[in-house]
């Protein structure tokens, strides 16, 4: 399973399942030979638009491979995922690690800029990813920027 490809390397583009975060990250999700290709409704067409073939649309209520549960963010057309076997919080660009652009910091996670939001605030964002905060999260794995691999819960309890 691979979420958000970005050139992965040889021996990784193969996978049973590609699950996207958001349709800027359909990315090279072409180049992996999957066997589905997961998105969120309101990021299959425009994902489809950009050539990748889309074969599951779901909504935040539906069952995904391996248990994984989506989270809807105020972003509309982005979900993070709850991976409750490896107690992992997968996002796109609504959390950024650190080090990530823009503006890079040492912060383990920052919430990404408020612009990228559209009509939608910080406070939104806080509030839409607060749920989050009732599960076991150990690790953090962002797009942009370190991930985080321990103390995953504290870093997002002192973003949100």
């Amino acid at each position: 399973m691979l979420f958000d490809p970005l050139d992965p390397p040889p021996d990784v583009r193969r996978a049973d399942h590609v699950l996207v975060t958001v349709y800027w990250h359909g990315r090279s999700t072409e180049d992996v030979d999957a066997g589905r290709v997961w998105a969120p409704s309101r990021s299959a067409q425009p994902l489809r638009n950009r050539g990748v073939g889309v074969t599951d649309v779901f909504r935040t209520a539906d069952e995904l491979p391996g248990g994984i549960r989506p989270f809807q963010t105020a972003r509309a057309a982005e979900v993070a995922y709850w991976l409750p076997d490896q107690h992992a919080f997968v996002v796109g660009d609504v959390l950024l690690g650190a080090g990530a652009k823009p503006r890079p910091t040492d912060a383990p996670l920052r919430l990404c800029p408020e612009r990228w939001l559209g009509k939608q605030t910080h406070d939104d964002l806080r509030a839409s990813l607060r749920p989050v905060l009732e599960l076991p999260v150990e690790r953090v794995l962002v797009s942009h920027g370190k991930p985080v691999l321990c103390g995953g819960h504290a870093a997002l309890a002192e973003v949100l």
